[in-house]
């Protein structure tokens, strides 16, 4: 049984995902407004809590060349300490272009972006947790 939550992490919102209890399948859960850190930990404590999560798996925006740059690198030490707070162990995934794939998605089906831009980050947590659940396992 896996229990992990997805994060796609930005400087505005946090969109957030989980999976069923297989491990199979990510869902996209909700959008967290990122206005202090003290917000956000409250409303990932809860989530997680009522999830019985086990692990964060965050998307990291390595650089098109695949380095650290200076975005990853906040996503990082944010990440640290919100791992802290909610004590909870983290993995990243590089999440390049997972805002493109998610807003392809939600257009082939039909589904408008324009005025929702956490339905944008809600799916690209999903498309994070899905490539996390999809690695093959040692």
């Amino acid at each position: 049984m896996i229990s992990a939550l997805g994060l796609d992490i930005g400087s505005k919102r946090i969109g957030v995902a989980g999976c069923d209890r297989t491990g199979l399948i990510a869902t996209g859960l909700t959008t967290i407004d990122n206005k202090s850190f003290v917000y956000v930990t409250e409303q990932l404590s809860r989530i997680a809590h009522q999830r019985e999560a086990t692990l964060l798996v965050v998307g990291l925006p390595y650089t098109m060349d695949g380095n650290l740059g200076h975005q990853a690198r906040r996503v990082q030490k944010f990440t640290k300490r919100l791992a802290k707070a909610l004590s909870l162990p983290v993995t990243y995934v590089d999440e390049r272009l997972t805002s493109v794939e998610a807003k392809q998605q939600l257009h082939a089906e039909r589904r408008p972006t324009d005025k929702d831009k956490g339905l944008i980050d809600r799916r690209a947590a999903a498309i994070i947790l899905q490539q996390w659940l999809d690695r093959p396992r040692a």
